[in-house]
């Protein structure tokens, strides 16, 4: 495509700019939330004798798989537009909420409950992205909107109340806390959807026009590629994989509940930012944002194993995020 040949051809340099100084931002800037992971690890472990125990490890797992993890997938592929999906917490209580209410109060089976569920997260990123990518609303406010939506829907429908699964939401609440060869099923879930997104971000059509709309819109639209329907389409998946990531959550708790992914978007948006991904739109993968959620369970992890009050685990989670964002994006300060 035409687009991605001139893009290739303005980002290229002299080889005397890939050389010396320059060399060490570009190795920062593919592996430093590789770094950024290790090094926590190795605190974490020096912190405490129990992080590295097979249950504390699968527990970190479980919370990254029900909370930032799948839904970092779906932002990624938004923030590579130059977008932005605040809904993303408030979808997940939907799908949380309406995973109840169709397994118990509606007698719908796992199957037809599980597709509903989704289905309503898709329909929620459909709204969001139709109003950004054809009325050219802006991603943040509109997204915003869709979060105070989504957020009242899972109120009214529970009447502020948790909705047990019961009986009726056994398979939900065996696959919660099942394991397939000693692994968290919700984890292997999580790796699955990593998997596909990997494939479909750096093996498909799909993914290089996501890429390349967020480097240069204008560029793609004068290519002849219809820039909409992508937009669109990446606000769809990014609903979708937040009702997937409400499922996991109330199969873990037994209960579809309005608080579940109560600031969440701030944790995904954080993991991915962390995983490398420029809020400019245009860079960003799907190994380093699973990295980046990692590193946010794995943060959350110390504090708690430390025995951090709860308040004051949100400004040392403050202080390590910014710490972290600075190492990427001072990376890419060196090559400027």
């Amino acid at each position: 495509m035409t687009f991605l040949t001139s893009k290739a051809e303005s980002n290229a340099k002299p080889a005397s700019e890939t050389a010396g100084g320059f060399r060490f931002a570009d190795y920062l800037q593919r592996f430093g939330t590789l770094g950024i992971f290790l090094v926590l690890v190795v605190v974490a472990s020096l912190w405490s004798d129990a992080f590295l125990t097979k249950i504390n490890i699968l527990n970190v797992l479980r919370q990254v798989a029900s909370g930032a993890g799948i839904m970092a997938v779906g932002m990624l592929f938004v923030i590579l537009t130059r977008g932005i999906d605040l809904s993303v917490g408030s979808i997940a209580a939907l799908g949380s909420v309406l995973t109840g209410y169709f397994c118990t109060i509606s007698g719908f089976g796992i199957a037809m409950t599980t597709f509903l569920v989704i289905l309503s997260g898709a329909a929620c990123g459909l709204v969001t992205g139709a109003f950004v990518a054809y009325l050219r609303l802006p991603s943040f406010v509109m997204s915003l909107a869709m979060m105070a939506v989504a957020r009242g829907l899972s109120l009214i429908i529970s009447d502020g109340r948790p909705i047990t699964l019961g009986d009726q939401g056994a398979a939900f609440t065996n696959f919660g806390s099942g394991h397939w060869f000693g692994m968290p099923q919700p984890v292997i879930l999580m790796f699955a959807v990593f998997i596909v997104g990997g494939i479909v971000l750096n093996f498909t059509r799909f993914g290089r026009v996501i890429t390349a709309i967020g480097s240069n819109e204008e560029a793609v639209r004068l290519s002849g590629i219809a820039v909409p329907r992508y937009v669109l389409a990446v606000y769809v998946i990014s609903g979708a994989l937040a009702a997937v990531a409400g499922i996991i959550s109330s199969s873990r708790t037994g209960v579809g509940s309005s608080q579940v992914g109560v600031a969440a978007e701030l944790n995904v948006i954080a993991a991915v930012v962390i995983g490398g991904a420029s809020l400019m739109g245009g860079r960003g993968g799907v190994i380093n944002t699973l990295l980046g959620a990692l590193v946010m369970g794995i943060i959350a992890n110390i504090m708690n194993l430390a025995g951090v009050p709860g308040y004051h685990q949100q400004v040392y989670m403050g202080a390590i995020i910014v710490v972290a964002m600075l190492l990427q994006y001072g990376s890419g300060s060196l090559k400027t």
